[in-house]
């Protein structure tokens, strides 16, 4: 049975087990280098500060990460989050990643962010090749997000020109006086 926990840092290398494979191998990611472990672990350290990491587990193996971190610095930012998320590539179409993302946006509705915002990787007028399909973009339009915004050929990996597509999907109301957005650590949500 498939659980879903809080990423602990000692998950840090089955994390980026699954990572890397996309880093290498697809235009998913367009980081062209695998990060080394420290400067993985780091980056999760960072995004736990204040919001939730999540993982997917079966029989005590993960299967799957989704985490939100700051989709920009300044304050007036805070109710909006960017989403990520990498399932190994030998559990994917399972439900594994509709269940991280359902459990990732609960938490974050309780934080009381209002605004989730996916960066994609896209194919140049939707030509799919060796390295990126258009799943993603069809994972997050099945979970509720549409497109706000296409950035053309803006990745170069692989030899070849990629675009870059924004999705958004809003968790709740816009009031005219948003509660704050609590750090997931001072949020009861499990």
């Amino acid at each position: 049975m498939v659980t879903i926990r809080d990423a602990r840092l000692a998950d840090d290398g089955r994390l980026l087990e699954i990572y890397a494979p996309y880093v290498r191998e697809t235009a998913i990611s367009f980081e062209t280098e695998v990060p080394e472990l420290m400067e993985f672990r780091q980056r999760m350290e960072h995004v736990r500060r204040r919001y939730p990491y999540l993982v997917a587990e079966e029989n005590g193996r993960v299967l799957g990460y989704a985490y939100a971190a700051a989709f920009h610095v300044r304050a007036a930012y805070d109710w909006a989050v960017e989403t990520t998320i990498y399932v190994d590539k030998e559990c994917r179409r399972g439900g594994i990643g509709r269940r991280l993302y359902e459990a990732l946006e609960a938490a974050l509705g309780t934080m009381g962010v209002l605004n989730l915002n996916a960066c994609i990787a896209a194919p140049v007028d939707g030509a799919e090749d060796e390295y990126l399909t258009n799943d993603s973009e069809g994972f997050h339009a099945r979970m509720g997000y549409t497109l706000v915004g296409r950035f053309h050929k803006c990745g170069y990996k692989f030899g070849r020109w990629y675009d870059m597509i924004w999705m958004e999907k809003m968790l709740g109301e816009h009031v005219e006086k948003p509660r704050p957005v609590q750090a997931y650590a001072d949020v009861n949500f499990r």
